[in-house]
């Protein structure tokens, strides 16, 4: 019976992938946005590979993207020979993005893909997949003014089915990557974008990631003070003195960067920083 399902299951992934093919395809020559989450990394790699030179990757930096997913990036671009390059955005010379308001997300992805295009001449593509329209995501407002395409999307893709194809092309643990928003949406809706407390974000994320082994972190900067939101191992992990050291560590880190208020520590709740309009 497993035997079957895993046949099944190859088969889907082998027709998925033949269908992005086909899209990539009719995009080329393409510029790919890669953020470094699996998504933008996964549809980077079956890019590369599908079309060679005429795929070209570009890659954003700024205080909202972690050092970590840059260095990914250029790991990966080098193990594959890709054309890359890495780039400012400039969202943060934006005053509407630095104000946080509900539609952040839109002004990030307007300077994100008015750099790209500027970059190289090309199709627009990114590693938005089916999963991702049934949320509230002003960014895909952003893309379709600017004519951007989304393969997965076209080829009905969800985020377990790239998952897949990244595990048959051979990518590793980037299959496995959790969901990384960027570092801009732990901040609540409304509190100021500065680029000292998403330093804090993320040292204090990695902080919690080493400390407990949890693999979904995210530190919330919030009205109240810092909220650590935890998946199920991470809290399972939490004992009484993981808690108390943690508490003390963060405490400093924050004071470091700047941010105020006590920390508190909480059950993992996907986009629980954003208040809706």
């Amino acid at each position: 019976m497993n035997a079957v399902r895993d046949a099944l299951a190859a088969a889907d992934t082998g027709a998925a992938v033949s269908r992005l093919e086909a899209v990539l395809r009719d995009c080329a020559p393409c510029v790919v946005a890669v953020s470094g989450g699996v998504d933008s990394l996964t549809l980077a790699a079956l890019a590369h590979r599908t079309l060679g030179h005429e795929a070209y990757m570009v890659h954003a930096v700024s205080a909202a993207v972690p050092p970590a997913a840059t260095a990914r990036v250029r790991a990966l671009a080098a193990h594959e020979g890709w054309q890359l390059e890495v780039l400012g955005a400039g969202e943060f010379d934006d005053p509407r993005y630095l104000a946080n308001p509900a539609d952040r997300c839109y002004f990030c992805k307007s300077h994100l893909y008015d750099a790209l295009a500027g970059a190289r001449p090309g199709q627009l593509v990114s590693g938005t997949n089916t999963d991702d329209l049934d949320d509230y995501r002003p960014g895909l407002d952003a893309a379709r003014e600017r004519g951007v395409r989304h393969p997965f999307v076209e080829a009905g893709v969800s985020k377990a089915g790239l998952r897949a194809i990244a595990r048959a092309l051979g990518l590793g643990d980037i299959a496995d990557l959790p969901a990384a928003p960027c570092l801009a949406s732990r901040v609540e809706t409304g509190l100021p974008i500065q680029a000292p407390a998403l330093g804090f974000v993320d040292a204090a994320e990695t902080l919690v990631r080493d400390t407990l082994g949890a693999h979904t972190v995210r530190c919330r900067l919030r009205r109240s003070g810092v909220v650590i939101e935890l998946d199920p191992g991470g809290l399972a992990a939490l004992d009484a003195g993981h808690r108390s050291a943690l508490t003390t560590a963060l405490t400093t880190l924050a004071r470091e960067h700047g941010v105020r208020g006590d920390v508190a520590f909480a059950a993992y709740a996907r986009g629980s920083a954003f208040l809706r309009p």
